[in-house]
């Protein structure tokens, strides 16, 4: 059994993406009571961790996957641009530290992956330096700027701690009738296959209409390579 805790949770929705791939989940942290309202009526087995800020690591359940939305307020382009000083885009770094600590509860043996979703705005704020402190934050390791100052849509990074990937993606090509860019950053603690989810050329679809038809969900999408990844 591949399982999943998920921190910033929402109404659930990385919660609904492992279940539609066969991915448990066990956990989730959130402070807003409409959505906690909401998720114990759609997945009363998950155990609702509540403030964030208030998590041992080391004292919940370990976890195969942990999927972390953290704020985007401070980090998007319409927002104060505060970057990871910001009070809520900062939590961030709060949730690296519960990581951290189920690391070291279970020996580096959990979690497995790391999923990070957040705004374009986050390549951009403090110069760059913000996106920056998230990959040398995960790698735990020196990662330097881009030689023109400007982090890329797409990119990997490797450190003896873990592999890297991100991409930019739009839900308008995914069945969704908007345009809605987000980064979607993969953390591999077993240095895996990872690179293979996101730059798979089939993996985006730019025909609106028939991703519509196939039903196609990035984060189910994600889910289920990383069902596969798990299992090697």
């Amino acid at each position: 059994m591949i399982t999943l805790g998920s921190l910033f949770d929402g109404i659930g929705g990385w919660q609904i993406a492992a279940k539609r791939a066969g991915i448990t989940p066990i956990w989730a942290s959130e402070i807003e009571k409409f959505a906690n309202a909401l998720t114990k009526i759609r997945f009363p087995a998950t155990e609702q961790l509540g403030d964030i800020t208030k998590i041992d690591g080391g004292a919940i359940p370990p976890v195969d996957i942990v999927t972390m939305g953290s704020p985007c307020q401070d980090l998007s382009i319409s927002g104060r641009r505060e970057g990871l000083a910001g009070k809520r885009s900062g939590l961030f770094l709060r949730a690296t530290e519960i990581i951290r600590q189920i690391q070291t509860r279970y020996h580096e043996l959990y979690p497995k992956i790391v999923i990070w979703e957040n705004v374009p705005g986050a390549f951009s704020t403090n110069r760059g330096a913000d996106f920056q402190t998230v990959l040398e934050t995960l790698t735990e390791t020196s990662i330097p700027m881009p030689r023109y100052g400007k982090w890329a849509n797409a990119g990997m990074v490797r450190s003896d701690k873990c592999n890297i990937t991100w991409r930019t993606l739009d839900s308008q090509y995914w069945g969704v009738a908007q345009r809605r860019r987000r980064i979607f950053l993969v953390v591999d603690y077993t240095k895996g296959r990872t690179e293979e989810i996101l730059f798979k050329p089939e993996s985006l679809s730019r025909n609106i209409e028939q991703s519509q038809e196939k039903n196609v969900m990035l984060d189910m999408r994600l889910m289920q390579a990383l069902t596969r990844t798990c299992s090697t």
